[in-house]
């Protein structure tokens, strides 16, 4: 998606200070739904902002191969195995456009992979979760990235222009595998009483999580208020999330699965479902790397790196190779 030009770390617009006139124009660009590109002038809050989230973002996609890699080998078909080969392909990709993405504003591909590494960046907490059965790759396809899609749609509009562009693409193949998700789901459900009771099962253990997908409540999310104020973020943590529940509950319903949660309710008033009291304490905790797979997840992301450093290294001795063949057949005329 972004050529190689792109995913050089762009030059900074040279700015002794940020000037209240930098500024100023800077908001104003962004009020009137300009995108701001690698080499305009932006804010250092601004810059840092985007490169905590769409490294993060990145970050999910690759660790998010992991949960759904170990079932590829194991699928019940060959059609089954085919179509999560392709979507585990999809994500690997997703990374690679994000990780090019936050390159452009400065910052290097290897600087955000040891920030991964080392536990300074994060990962949607969603993928410190173990998949147990078939189901829970139906489950992550259907709920997982069917939260996925609300947070991302929006950001096909966010005032970045490079991570909107990458948005574009990578909204498309979420669709695809939101819907081989819940058409897994959909034929468990309608299959034997013990396949029915594995997609419940799975049901059960994802659908909060899933719902904690969408980060800390409004009041207790210190970034959102100036993400939305930047059109980084189009829509707040809690206005998301409540779309997604409106969503997702009578896809549950319409395949004769139950919501786990005992305070759902539709309420005619507001128009919207109401729900639960979330776990906030296991949020929490899985954010700081207590998940029950955690360790595991980034412990493979390492692994994969360490013993993938000579692919890198070939990889970069062929392309300087051909780089030096290119200027002595530019020298020779």
């Amino acid at each position: 998606m972004y050529t190689t030009e792109m995913s050089k770390n762009p030059a900074r617009p040279a700015a002794p200070s940020e000037a209240p006139e930098l500024v100023a124009a800077f908001e104003a660009r962004v009020a009137n739904d300009e995108f701001i590109e690698p080499k305009d002038w932006m804010p250092e809050a601004y810059r840092k902002t985007l490169v905590r989230q769409i490294s993060q973002h990145a970050h999910s996609e690759v660790v998010g191969m992991l949960p759904e890699g170990n079932w590829i080998s194991r699928a019940p078909s060959l059609r089954r195995k085919a179509v999560l080969l392709a979507k585990v392909q999809d994500e690997g990709g997703h990374g690679l456009y994000l990780y090019s993405a936050a390159e452009t504003l400065g910052t290097s591909r290897d600087q955000m992979i040891e920030a991964l590494h080392t536990g300074k960046a994060k990962y949607s907490t969603i993928f410190n979760y173990p998949t147990l059965t078939w189901a829970d790759i139906g489950a992550i396809g259907w709920l997982v990235d069917g939260a996925a899609i609300m947070n991302q749609v929006p950001l096909q509009r966010t005032s970045y222009g490079p991570y909107a562009r990458a948005m574009v693409r990578v909204c498309k193949e979420e669709s695809f595998h939101q819907r081989q998700g819940f058409e897994i789901t959909m034929k468990l459900a309608a299959g034997t009483p013990e396949q029915k009771a594995m997609a419940q099962d799975a049901l059960n253990r994802w659908w909060w999580p899933s719902i904690m997908m969408f980060g800390p409540p409004d009041d207790n999310s210190p970034n959102t208020a100036q993400s939305v104020r930047w059109r980084i973020k189009r829509e707040t943590n809690d206005e998301l999330r409540q779309k997604f529940v409106d969503v997702t509950v009578p896809q549950a319903e319409a395949i004769g699965l139950t919501v786990p949660d005992p305070d759902l309710k539709w309420n005619e008033e507001r128009g919207h479902y109401d729900y639960g009291a979330i776990d906030w304490d296991e949020f929490w905790a899985v954010v700081k790397g207590e998940g029950p797979v955690a360790k595991e997840r980034v412990k493979a992301r390492i692994d994969a790196w360490e013993k993938g450093a000579w692919v890198r290294e070939a990889a970069l001795a062929h392309a300087a190779k051909q780089a030096s063949r290119r200027q002595k057949e530019a020298a020779n005329g």
